[in-house]
Order: structure tokens, then C-alpha cells, then sequence
């Protein structure tokens, strides 16, 4: 049996429920994870102390996948927030590497470099962020394309200097915490490591970064630098299934954009074309592309002309050519918009209803997101099948949630619920008839039929939902 364990980014639906649920698709999977009450969320700081008592009983585990962010600050939100000093966050890292390296065959392990949100919302950033957070974003991209150019930095005086001060030298701590992942990298503790950057422009201080680290990595081929944040750890899932499971032969994958003269544009909230978005993400899962003898068809739902985003622009897409579903194993990335499925798709996928050539959907939040997860659950399924060890109704289960959130919930229900701050849960709560009139849709197209749906919003916001299946 393979044993796996994982320490989450944190406690949201993304970043743990999809784990259990998709690995669950495999019988021959153990899966360890910590209790969900000790990782972080968007205002509480994970207990550490709790994550190492977890790490302390693990017993011969294959594969150890953990959010670095959760052992050194507590969380992905924390790592921003936190005033902990460099040393206390090493001794943390310290502990860990003891603990680990007693514990597990082999560590895949990824730490964020610390974004730059262009906007003024602190709900995930420090207290200031909510008056100069778009200034302190001009100035990073401005003071970064300068030094490229070599021009001269201009400093916008409007930011006081105690409060540049204090994000200069968060970042500077972290900067220096991830530098110090790459000597542990050198010296072989982590087998895999991945450094994610988050919502990238083309210039600031998180590029700067990245740039940097992935020079003094140059030469090591464990580590990478790569966009994305959420789907990383499904990344690091996906490349130890086939580690573990495709030894004797490399798994291929063949992208088929229904837009194909458009490959070359980029998504927004990153800094690659769709077409090396998926390229990454199908090597970061150590499978390969393959046009002629592939395992797996992943059909890319990719956008003509421009993203569009169901959230945070006024532009929203719909499928504009022909989906074509041959007689082979295959699965969807919908990533014609961001923050949400394609209406359009959805209802000409729904035509028909799934068959057993069907290895998943994914249309969640950004490009790389979507992409990442989507391969994790199709890969999932692909090997249990292969393995004679395939669970269909845990499948069906996670590709109903997927459904019920990237379409019915994020491009359908979202926008009442976040035009309805901060009453979100009332909103919620006026929406659930919606939701179930569209789960019946997927119940028909999946032929699976929960006797009860529960709805929630973990953080008390509408980014997030958490859907709970009982049968």
C-alpha cells in the first residue's frame, strides 16, 4: 500500500477536502493529514506544535508533501502577517527537517515567494495594505523595471517610510528563509522543492525574487520555480503517484486546445502563455507531452482572444468552438475564464452524460490552478483504474463537488453572494435552491445521486465554498 502524507497550505476546501477526496479514488492509497483544526485559515495562524506531534507519529511513510509556508509561518496568510524573526522561523524549519527525515522515503516540499496583490485589500495582507497596498505594488514593479532599465528609482513619498520599512523587511525575512530552503536542497534533505509565485506582473520585487532564486538553482535539477499557488501541493501529489505508480513507463499527455491559434497568449494573474502554463504543469506531474502515443487527452478550453474572469473584469467568454469527445480516456481544463467554469461548455457537456473514458473536470480559479488539479484527478482515477484498485463512487463524489463549485456556485451563485458583503452566509443561505437545481444537472450527467448537499463559507467570504456530500 502506498502511504502518503500531506501538510496543507491551510484549511480551505482547496487546499485540503481535495486531497482526501481525490485520493480516496485509489483503495491502494493511505493518506495522513493533519487534523483540519490545526492548519491555518485566513485570520488564524496554524499550531505548529500540533503539526509536529502529527509529523512524530508517521511511521514509514513513501511520500511526505508539505507546505513549507504552515511549518516556518503558520500558513500561506501568516507568511505576509507574521513579525516572527528569522531565527524563531529557522529553529521551526530545524525541528522539522529532524522530524522528517526520520519519517519519510522522500520529501516533496514548496514554499511561496511572497506576492504583491495590485489592489488595496488586506484581507490577506497586513493592516496597511487596506490604504497602500496599490502603492506599495507601483512602487515594487516601478523600483524593479528601473533597476532592469537602469534608469533612476523614484520613490513615492505618499508611502511612509516606517511602513515601506516593515514590508521591505518582511520580504526580506522570507527572501532569506527560502534561501536557506536551497542549501537544505543542496544537501539533499528535500527530494523535490518548488518555489510558487502568485499573482505575477511582468516587474516588482516577488520577480526579482523568483529570478533570484531560481539562479542560485540553476544547476540542481530537484528545484523549480513555478506559477501557481494552490494547485502546487496537488502538483507534488500528481508527480509522486506517478513516481510511485509509473516507474516502468512515463506517462503522456496530449493537450488538445479547442483554440488553437491562441495558445501563445497569457492568462491573467500570471506571467506565461496558456501553452507553457500546461507544459509546466504536465512536467511538474514528471509526465510528458505527447501528440501521438499519449495515456490521457486533456482538452483545454482556452480563450480566443482575451481571459475572461467571472469575478473581476467585465469580460466573461463562452465557448466559441466545437467540443469533440473521441472514444478515448480524456479530461477537461476549463480555463476560458478565471474565478470560474464556462457556461457555454457546461451545458454542451451536459448533453450527454459521462462515461467511463471521462477522467475529470477542473475550471477552479486561475490557469495554473485549474490545470494542476485537473491532471492530480485525472491521474488519480488513471492509475486506480490501471491498478485494479479504482473507487467510482469516490470519483463521481469529487468531480460532483468540482462541478457544483466551478460552475454552479463560481460562475453562477458567487456574484449575489459577494455583491451581498459582508452578509454572506444570509446570501448563502437565499442561494442553496440554485445550487440544488444545479446539482441535479450534474447528478444526471455523473449518475450519481447524494441523498444531502451542505453548504458553507470557511473564511466568511464568497471566494470559498465548502460543499459536504452525505449519501
Amino acid at each position: 500500500m502506498l502511504e502518503i502524507a500531506v501538510i496543507p497550505i491551510d484549511n480551505r476546501p482547496i487546499c485540503y477536502d481535495i486531497i482526501k477526496d481525490t485520493l480516496a479514488i485509489n483503495s491502494d492509497i493511505k493518506l495522513h493529514l493533519p487534523k483540519i483544526s490545526d492548519l491555518g485559515g485566513l485570520t488564524a495562524k496554524a499550531n505548529i506544535q500540533n503539526i509536529f506531534k502529527f509529523l512524530e507519529g508517521l511511521k514509514n511513510i513513501d511520500y511526505l508533501i508539505v507546505s513549507l509556508d504552515t511549518i516556518a509561518y503558520g500558513g500561506l496568510v501568516t507568511s505576509r502577517r507574521t513579525d516572527d524573526s528569522f531565527d524563531e522561523i529557522k529553529n521551526r524549519i530545524d525541528k522539522f527537517k529532524f522530524l522528517a527525515s526520520k519519517k519519510a522515503k522522500k520529501i516533496l516540499a514548496f514554499s511561496s515567494v511572497m506576492r504583491i496583490s495590485n489592489n488595496n485589500i488586506n484581507e490577506e495582507e497586513k493592516e496597511y495594505w487596506a490604504k497602500y497596498g496599490k502603492k506599495i505594488f507601483d512602487w515594487s514593479y516601478n523600483y524593479h523595471r528601473n533597476e532592469l532599465e537602469k534608469t533612476s528609482n523614484t520613490f513615492d513619498s505618499s508611502i511612509p517610510k516606517e511602513i515601506l520599512d516593515d514590508y521591505l523587511n518582511t520580504r526580506k525575512r522570507n527572501l532569506e528563509i527560502n534561501k536557506y530552503y536551497l542549501e537544505l536542497a543542496k544537501d539533499g534533505f528535500f527530494d523535490y522543492l518548488i518555489f510558487s509565485k502568485d499573482d505575477c506582473a511582468k516587474y516588482g520585487l516577488n520577480v526579482k525574487e523568483a529570478n533570484l532564486l531560481a539562479d542560485k538553482a540553476s544547476d540542481l535539477k530537484n528545484i523549480k520555480i513555478k506559477t501557481g499557488a494552490d494547485e502546487i501541493p496537488l502538483s507534488l501529489l500528481s508527480r509522486a503517484l506517478v513516481d510511485y505508480y509509473g516507474k516502468d513507463k512515463k506517462i503522456s499527455i496530449k493537450p488538445t486546445f479547442l483554440e488553437k491559434n491562441s495558445t501563445h497568449l497569457i492568462s491573467k494573474y500570471e506571467d506565461i502563455s496558456i501553452k507553457n502554463c500546461v507544459e509546466a504543469q504536465i512536467e511538474l506531474a514528471n509526465c510528458k507531452v505527447d501528440f501521438e502515443k499519449y495515456d490521457l487527452n486533456m482538452l483545454i478550453n482556452n480563450f480566443a482572444f482575451e481571459q475572461g474572469d467571472l469575478v473581476l473584469s467585465g469580460i466573461v467568454n463562452s465557448l466559441s468552438s466545437n467540443i469533440e469527445i473521441s472514444d478515448e480516456p480524456y479530461f477537461i481544463s476549463d480555463v476560458n475564464n478565471a474565478n470560474g467554469a464556462d457556461c457555454a461548455l457546461i451545458n454542451k457537456l451536459f448533453e450527454t452524460k459521462a462515461d467511463n473514458n471521462f477522467f475529470g473536470y477542473c475550471g477552479y480559479n486561475t490557469s495554473a490552478n485549474t490545470i494542476g488539479a485537473a491532471l492530480f484527478i485525472a491521474l488519480s482515477k488513471y492509475f486506480a483504474v490501471k491498478n485494479n484498485s479504482y473507487n467510482e463512487n469516490a470519483f463521481k463524489k469529487i468531480e460532483f463537488i468540482r462541478f457544483l463549485d466551478d460552475w454552479g456556485y463560481q460562475a453562477i451563485s458567487r456574484k449575489f453572494i459577494r455583491e451581498s458583503a459582508p452578509d454572506f452566509t444570509p446570501a448563502l443561505e437565499q442561494k442553496k435552491q440554485e445550487l440544488n437545481n444545479n446539482a441535479k444537472k450534474i447528478s444526471e450527467f455523473l449518475s450519481y445521486y447524494p441523498s444531502k448537499i451542505e453548504y458553507s463559507l470557511p473564511w466568511q467570504r464568497s471566494f470559498e465554498i465548502r460543499i459536504e456530500l452525505l449519501n
